[in-house]
């Protein structure tokens, strides 16, 4: 499934659109906040299935691991946020400085404005869903901008919003990076990007041209360290659970391994047993083990493996996308 770029001359209406909808002051009503809130919560809870259906088509992600990884996620943010809102919302008096005489003072929390919500495919659900919240709790209207590496969730999840909200409040946009450059095109008054450090790049020089608010959650790398002094099978069978979720497709999945040269052994026999444990005999025939998301990220991937000392693991499959979980030794430092 192939999805369709959104038309330019579609972005700059409805981004004009909610900057006119947010005008009208209708967003700035607590209890219209907390009505958008509760119409999320029901339209996730009736798209569920349809959610979790896609995530197996797209990434092989298990109900099991759906239900964690995205679906609880939000349901439990947007409780949180349903149980505090007016509290948040409330005005909060302040000292005021003697100067400043017979003046009182008080902290007044207001909407932002437009919001432009740009997610990755690794969580799809959960990293588009869950900034949306923020943004109706905030009293923000919100463009979101679904992956087009997940096709099928990106499809279920524009169904779904449109569905539950008019555009001019909340709309989705769907297509690739031009999309993405004609997105940032617009203004706004909040930015939340989920994604690669590169288009990180695009997005924060883009909203510094009208010194737009960035929230930026970007990949990065993160090392394991194990010492002498670690319990290994403590320490392989939380390796093994945290590269096992979504395949390790997580920013904070253990990337590599530091071992102390006294316990190496003993952590890769016990990296074994856990992986083996987790997974069964043969990972690819496990319900719960996701697949790598597209051929391109896949072809990156086996080329590590190819050449390189394969301790465990290292089979693959292109056409199903599949890779075993791999142990590889003697590393090159880059």
């Amino acid at each position: 499934m192939a999805i369709a770029n959104t038309p330019t001359e579609q972005i700059v209406k409805i981004a004009a659109a909610q900057r006119e909808f947010f005008r009208s002051g209708e967003t700035l009503d607590i209890a219209y906040r907390l009505t958008a809130l509760k119409a999320l919560k029901a339209a996730i809870l009736k798209h569920e299935k349809a959610l979790t259906d896609a995530l197996w088509v797209d990434l092989h992600k298990s109900y099991e691991e759906a239900y964690l990884t995205e679906i609880s996620i939000v349901l439990g943010e947007i409780d949180n946020h349903i149980a505090n809102l007016r509290s948040w919302a409330a005005s909060v008096h302040r000292p005021t400085p003697l100067k400043m005489f017979p003046s009182r003072s008080k902290t007044i929390s207001e909407p932002l404005g437009s919001s432009l919500i740009i997610a990755p495919w690794n969580y799809p659900v959960q990293l588009l869903l869950n900034p949306l919240v923020g943004a109706i709790s905030a009293g923000c209207t919100a463009i979101l901008k679904p992956s087009p590496y997940v096709p099928t969730v990106s499809k279920v999840l524009e169904q779904m919003i449109v569905d539950t909200f008019e555009s001019d409040y909340i709309a989705v946009v769907q297509g690739n990076r031009d999309v993405n450059a004609a997105l940032l095109e617009q203004r706004y008054d909040i930015i939340f990007f989920t994604g690669s450090p590169s288009l990180g790049r695009k997005v924060m020089s883009a909203a510094a041209q009208n010194l737009t608010p960035v929230v930026l959650e970007l990949g990065g790398k993160s090392p394991c360290i194990v010492d002498s002094t670690a319990q290994i099978d403590k320490v392989a069978r939380r390796i093994a659970w945290g590269k096992s979720l979504n395949a390790g497709q997580t920013c904070i999945a253990p990337d590599y391994l530091l071992v102390h040269s006294s316990v190496k052994q003993s952590l890769i026999e016990a990296l074994r047993r856990e992986f083996k444990s987790l997974l069964g005999e043969d990972p690819k025939l496990a319900k719960h083990f996701v697949r790598i998301v597209n051929e391109r990220a896949f072809d990156r991937l086996v080329g590590y493996i190819q050449g390189a000392d394969v301790v465990m693991g290292g089979e693959y499959d292109r056409e199903e996308r599949y890779i075993a979980p791999t142990l590889i030794d003697h590393v090159d430092a880059n």
